[in-house]
């Protein structure tokens, strides 16, 4: 479809010897904010970095953009946020941001948007090196966020935030989905899912379900989505 801005048939991830993914079919919609579920270990971060192009040991075909995932013409469209931040901690906020503002071919403008967007103007000129677990990812996500992504995929992003940061980011989320944008948020948070227009539950390497929230807790006969995701695996084993 025109609109999916992910396609992805029969995927397998093979590493040191364990199938890490199992066969695993989906599609990520334009204009909509997915949420990725899920306990650690069950491969949220390996289907991740197999959509953007990243990850080895990968059989089955993934399309992102009208493209083969990993393609150098997707360098610019599509925005990466790693549980480990990917900025250099010798540099300030502001010089991160700019650098990579340069290589993207956008004007400090974007730079003091993105700042404020992530909370962070105020340690602007700070090296990152000095600033918390939290703000570091902050300064990723700025970066992911300078070039206006066509494709947002982001792993655990708000993993350590004040809830107040949370719901700025949630939003901000929201606002680049209602722009045309692609997100994919992995969490193994399950108060998040409400916030997300479609959920997809992992478990093991697979997808268990797949669905809008209320869609899910109606499938799983209750109004919790961690009971209804509790549910679905004991229907599964």
């Amino acid at each position: 479809m025109m609109n999916n801005a992910v396609s992805a048939t029969d995927l397998h991830v093979v590493r040191s010897g364990r199938e890490v993914l199992r066969g695993i079919d989906l599609t990520l919609a334009r204009g909509e904010v997915t949420g990725l579920l899920g306990p650690s270990g069950c491969g949220k971060t390996t289907l991740m970095r197999t959509l953007v192009g990243v990850q080895g040991g990968v059989s089955g075909t993934v399309t992102v953009l009208d493209a083969r995932a990993g393609a150098a013409e997707l360098r610019s469209r599509i925005g990466y946020v790693t549980q480990a931040a990917s900025v250099y901690d010798d540099l300030s906020v502001t010089e991160n941001l700019t650098f990579f503002a340069r290589i993207l071919g956008v004007g400090p403008d974007r730079v003091a948007e993105c700042l404020a967007l992530v909370d962070l103007a105020d340690q602007d000129s700070q090296l990152v090196s000095t600033l918390s677990g939290g703000q570091r990812s902050r300064v990723s996500l700025a970066v992911a966020l300078l070039g206006t992504p066509e494709l947002l995929i982001l792993d655990e992003p708000t993993v350590g935030l004040d809830p107040v940061l949370r719901e700025q980011l949630w939003a901000s989320f929201h606002r680049l989905a209602e722009a045309g944008a692609a997100v994919l948020v992995s969490s193994h948070v399950m108060d998040e899912a409400e916030r997300c227009d479609r959920l997809l539950l992992m478990r093991e390497g697979r997808i268990l379900a797949d669905g809008t929230p209320a869609a899910i807790k109606e499938q799983a006969g209750t109004d919790d989505i961690e009971h209804a995701f509790l549910a679905l695996v004991r229907r599964a084993a």
